[in-house]
């Protein structure tokens, strides 16, 4: 199913729509959310309110902006946050390195899952270092921007602009794909 005819199905209210996203995603953003709070239970709380919001908020996605699952996944990845914060927890009980959460996700995906990730390991060896740095404060880390100025004894302002670089570098790789 592509996404195109998902979207299609959700906004027309299709039962069996919920169903076929819920089996399209839910193994990936699990492995995010899971990878963030580090308890089962509530990993699968958080997936269930991020397919629930999606479901009644389809009418906010623009396909403009970006692809559905990149929209799941902003979803799911501040929920998660929004559920550390709530909890107090402290710099310290930050999660895994970006290593951990590849081998955390492979562990108990069937091949053509694994397969998909060789090519994120391929793409992660091909960034500049300071990129790798930033994309794990920021996504894997669920660093503010100001943290991880703070951690990365930049300004504010520089964080912003070597993201912005970061993010370039990973469309121009995947156009090339």
């Amino acid at each position: 199913m592509t996404q195109e005819n998902l979207l299609e199905m959700i906004s027309r209210g299709d039962p069996n729509a919920f169903t076929v996203m819920y089996d399209m995603y839910a193994r990936s953003l699990y492995s995010v959310i899971f990878n963030l709070v580090k308890q089962p239970a509530e990993a699968e709380e958080i997936l269930t309110e991020v397919f629930e919001k999606a479901w009644k908020n389809i009418d906010t996605y623009n396909a403009d902006n970006g692809r559905f699952f990149t929209w799941l996944l902003v979803m799911a990845r501040r929920a998660s946050i929004d559920k550390l914060r709530l909890k107090g927890y402290n710099d310290n009980k930050k999660n895994l390195s970006p290593d951990c959460f590849v081998q955390l996700s492979d562990k108990n995906m069937a091949a053509p899952w694994r397969m998909e990730r060789i090519g994120i390991r391929d793409f992660a060896k091909k960034l500049r270092p300071k990129c790798i740095q930033m994309i794990d404060l920021l996504f894997y880390k669920g660093y503010s921007q100001q943290e991880a100025a703070d951690e990365l004894e930049m300004s504010g302002e520089a964080v912003k602009l070597q993201n912005r670089s970061c993010i370039m570098d990973l469309r121009n790789y995947l156009e090339l794909q």
